[in-house]
Protein backbone atom coordinates (compact mmCIF):
# COMPACT_ATOMS: atom_id res chain seq x y z
CA UNK A 1 0.00 0.00 0.00
CA UNK A 2 2.86 2.43 0.81
CA UNK A 3 6.62 2.51 1.27
CA UNK A 4 9.05 4.89 2.95
CA UNK A 5 12.44 5.48 1.36
CA UNK A 6 15.47 4.92 3.58
CA UNK A 7 16.69 8.39 2.66
CA UNK A 8 13.61 9.91 4.35
CA UNK A 9 14.14 7.90 7.52
CA UNK A 10 17.81 8.90 7.57
CA UNK A 11 16.87 12.55 7.08
CA UNK A 12 14.70 12.39 10.19
CA UNK A 13 17.39 10.62 12.19
CA UNK A 14 19.91 13.30 11.20
CA UNK A 15 17.91 15.77 13.31
CA UNK A 16 17.19 13.30 16.12
CA UNK A 17 13.77 11.93 15.21
CA UNK A 18 12.25 8.57 14.25
CA UNK A 19 9.46 8.70 11.67
CA UNK A 20 6.44 6.40 11.67
CA UNK A 21 3.51 6.17 9.25
CA UNK A 22 0.30 4.27 10.05
CA UNK A 23 -2.28 3.64 7.33
CA UNK A 24 -6.00 3.26 7.98
CA UNK A 25 -7.84 1.63 5.06
CA UNK A 26 -11.57 2.24 4.81
CA UNK A 27 -13.91 0.57 2.31
CA UNK A 28 -17.57 1.19 1.58
CA UNK A 29 -17.44 4.81 2.66
CA UNK A 30 -20.45 7.08 2.43
CA UNK A 31 -19.32 10.69 2.37
CA UNK A 32 -21.70 13.51 3.14
CA UNK A 33 -22.13 17.02 4.59
CA UNK A 34 -20.06 18.22 7.51
CA UNK A 35 -21.17 17.74 11.10
CA UNK A 36 -20.11 20.95 12.88
CA UNK A 37 -19.77 19.17 16.21
CA UNK A 38 -16.90 16.96 15.01
CA UNK A 39 -14.42 19.79 14.50
CA UNK A 40 -15.80 21.81 17.41
CA UNK A 41 -15.31 18.94 19.87
CA UNK A 42 -11.79 18.26 18.57
CA UNK A 43 -10.75 21.87 19.03
CA UNK A 44 -12.12 21.87 22.58
CA UNK A 45 -10.27 18.64 23.44
CA UNK A 46 -6.99 19.93 21.99
CA UNK A 47 -6.65 22.71 24.54
CA UNK A 48 -4.86 25.93 23.59
CA UNK A 49 -3.98 25.52 19.89
CA UNK A 50 -1.39 28.30 20.16
CA UNK A 51 0.60 26.61 22.94
CA UNK A 52 3.97 25.07 22.01
CA UNK A 53 3.70 21.37 21.19
CA UNK A 54 6.69 19.00 21.15
CA UNK A 55 5.39 17.04 18.16
CA UNK A 56 5.02 20.17 16.08
CA UNK A 57 8.51 21.27 17.12
CA UNK A 58 9.83 17.94 15.82
CA UNK A 59 8.10 18.52 12.49
CA UNK A 60 9.72 21.95 12.24
CA UNK A 61 13.13 20.27 12.70
CA UNK A 62 12.44 17.85 9.83
CA UNK A 63 11.01 20.53 7.55
CA UNK A 64 14.15 22.62 7.99
CA UNK A 65 16.28 19.54 7.31
CA UNK A 66 14.88 19.18 3.78
CA UNK A 67 14.98 22.92 3.08
CA UNK A 68 11.41 24.02 3.85
CA UNK A 69 10.55 27.04 5.99
CA UNK A 70 8.02 25.89 8.62
CA UNK A 71 7.06 29.46 9.53
CA UNK A 72 5.81 29.96 5.96
CA UNK A 73 4.77 26.42 5.04
CA UNK A 74 4.08 24.53 8.30
CA UNK A 75 3.15 20.88 8.51
CA UNK A 76 -0.55 20.19 8.06
CA UNK A 77 -1.26 19.64 11.76
CA UNK A 78 0.28 22.97 12.73
CA UNK A 79 -1.56 24.75 9.92
CA UNK A 80 -4.89 23.34 11.13
CA UNK A 81 -4.25 24.36 14.73
CA UNK A 82 -3.33 27.87 13.60
CA UNK A 83 -6.61 28.10 11.70
CA UNK A 84 -8.49 26.80 14.74
CA UNK A 85 -6.89 29.56 16.85
CA UNK A 86 -8.07 32.17 14.32
CA UNK A 87 -11.57 30.72 14.24
CA UNK A 88 -11.50 30.03 10.47
CA UNK A 89 -11.21 26.25 10.48
CA UNK A 90 -12.84 25.00 7.26
CA UNK A 91 -15.60 22.38 7.25
CA UNK A 92 -15.17 20.41 4.01
CA UNK A 93 -17.13 17.16 4.12
CA UNK A 94 -17.69 14.28 6.54
CA UNK A 95 -14.52 12.37 5.64
CA UNK A 96 -12.12 15.31 5.48
CA UNK A 97 -13.55 16.72 8.70
CA UNK A 98 -12.98 13.35 10.42
CA UNK A 99 -9.25 13.24 9.75
CA UNK A 100 -8.84 16.98 10.34
CA UNK A 101 -10.50 16.58 13.73
CA UNK A 102 -8.07 13.82 14.71
CA UNK A 103 -5.14 15.87 13.43
CA UNK A 104 -6.15 18.85 15.57
CA UNK A 105 -6.83 16.74 18.66
CA UNK A 106 -3.47 14.93 18.61
CA UNK A 107 -1.28 17.42 16.68
CA UNK A 108 -0.59 14.63 14.16
CA UNK A 109 -0.42 15.23 10.39
CA UNK A 110 -2.96 13.08 8.53
CA UNK A 111 -3.70 12.80 4.83
CA UNK A 112 -6.71 11.22 3.18
CA UNK A 113 -6.45 9.74 -0.33
CA UNK A 114 -9.11 8.33 -2.65
CA UNK A 115 -7.75 4.86 -3.46
CA UNK A 116 -9.56 4.77 -6.80
CA UNK A 117 -7.37 7.67 -7.94
CA UNK A 118 -4.05 6.21 -6.77
CA UNK A 119 -1.90 4.38 -9.30
CA UNK A 120 0.57 1.78 -8.07
CA UNK A 121 2.27 2.05 -4.69
CA UNK A 122 2.18 5.31 -2.78
CA UNK A 123 5.64 6.12 -1.53
CA UNK A 124 7.38 8.68 0.65
CA UNK A 125 10.57 9.83 -1.07
CA UNK A 126 12.82 12.81 -1.64
CA UNK A 127 11.98 14.60 -4.88
CA UNK A 128 14.25 14.84 -7.89
CA UNK A 129 12.52 18.09 -8.86
CA UNK A 130 11.02 16.98 -12.16
CA UNK A 131 7.87 15.36 -10.73
CA UNK A 132 4.46 16.92 -11.44
CA UNK A 133 2.00 18.15 -8.83
CA UNK A 134 -1.60 19.05 -9.69
CA UNK A 135 -2.83 21.82 -7.39
CA UNK A 136 -4.68 25.14 -7.21
CA UNK A 137 -3.04 28.56 -7.04
CA UNK A 138 -4.95 31.85 -6.79
CA UNK A 139 -8.15 29.93 -7.46
CA UNK A 140 -6.97 28.34 -10.72
CA UNK A 141 -5.66 24.80 -11.39
CA UNK A 142 -1.92 24.63 -12.02
CA UNK A 143 0.77 21.98 -12.36
CA UNK A 144 3.99 22.65 -10.48
CA UNK A 145 7.07 20.69 -9.42
CA UNK A 146 8.61 20.16 -5.97
CA UNK A 147 12.06 21.39 -5.04
CA UNK A 148 14.90 18.87 -5.44
CA UNK A 149 15.38 17.06 -2.14
CA UNK A 150 11.92 17.96 -0.85
CA UNK A 151 10.10 15.12 0.92
CA UNK A 152 7.00 14.15 -1.07
CA UNK A 153 4.33 11.50 -1.29
CA UNK A 154 3.90 10.20 -4.81
CA UNK A 155 2.43 7.27 -6.73
CA UNK A 156 3.32 5.90 -10.17
CA UNK A 157 1.79 8.95 -11.88
CA UNK A 158 2.81 12.07 -9.95
CA UNK A 159 3.13 13.80 -6.59
CA UNK A 160 0.14 13.37 -4.29
CA UNK A 161 1.35 15.62 -1.46
CA UNK A 162 4.14 18.20 -1.29
CA UNK A 163 6.51 18.97 1.60
CA UNK A 164 5.65 15.63 3.22
CA UNK A 165 2.18 16.67 4.40
CA UNK A 166 1.93 20.39 3.67
CA UNK A 167 -0.40 20.38 0.64
CA UNK A 168 -2.34 17.56 -1.02
CA UNK A 169 -2.90 17.44 -4.77
CA UNK A 170 -6.32 17.56 -6.40
CA UNK A 171 -6.21 14.18 -8.14
CA UNK A 172 -6.46 11.96 -5.04
CA UNK A 173 -8.51 14.24 -2.76
CA UNK A 174 -11.55 12.81 -0.97
CA UNK A 175 -14.81 13.87 -2.64
CA UNK A 176 -18.50 13.09 -2.36
CA UNK A 177 -17.90 10.20 -4.78
CA UNK A 178 -15.18 8.57 -2.64
CA UNK A 179 -16.03 5.07 -1.43
CA UNK A 180 -12.58 3.59 -0.66
CA UNK A 181 -9.84 5.62 1.00
CA UNK A 182 -6.51 5.39 2.76
CA UNK A 183 -5.68 7.71 5.65
CA UNK A 184 -1.98 8.19 6.41
CA UNK A 185 -1.14 9.18 10.00
CA UNK A 186 2.42 10.47 10.36
CA UNK A 187 4.44 10.72 13.53
CA UNK A 188 7.86 11.65 14.83
CA UNK A 189 8.77 9.89 18.09
CA UNK A 190 5.08 9.40 19.00
CA UNK A 191 2.56 6.57 19.38
CA UNK A 192 0.01 6.93 16.59
CA UNK A 193 -2.44 4.34 17.97
CA UNK A 194 -4.61 6.79 20.01
CA UNK A 195 -5.06 9.00 16.96
CA UNK A 196 -5.81 5.97 14.78
CA UNK A 197 -8.40 4.74 17.29
CA UNK A 198 -10.22 8.08 17.20
CA UNK A 199 -10.17 8.11 13.41
CA UNK A 200 -11.52 4.57 13.20
CA UNK A 201 -14.31 5.53 15.60
CA UNK A 202 -15.30 8.51 13.44
CA UNK A 203 -15.17 6.42 10.26
CA UNK A 204 -17.17 3.53 11.67
CA UNK A 205 -20.44 5.36 11.06
CA UNK A 206 -19.65 5.84 7.37
CA UNK A 207 -17.78 2.70 6.31
CA UNK A 208 -18.23 -1.04 5.97
CA UNK A 209 -14.64 -2.12 6.68
CA UNK A 210 -11.81 -0.33 8.48
CA UNK A 211 -8.27 -1.79 8.73
CA UNK A 212 -5.03 -0.48 10.16
CA UNK A 213 -1.61 -1.09 8.60
CA UNK A 214 1.66 0.01 10.20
Amino acid sequence: MFTIADEVLELCRSVGHEATVLAVLADGLRNGPSDPSVLRDAVAAAGDPTAPHPHLEAWRDVYRAFGAKPQRTPCSAEALRKRAARGDLPAVNRLVDAYNAVSIRFAVPIGGEDRAALVGTERLVRATGDEKFDTVKDGAPVVESPEPGEVIWRDDVAVTCRRWNWRQGRRTALTDATTNAVFLLEGLDVDLEPAAAMLVSLLDATSVTVERLA
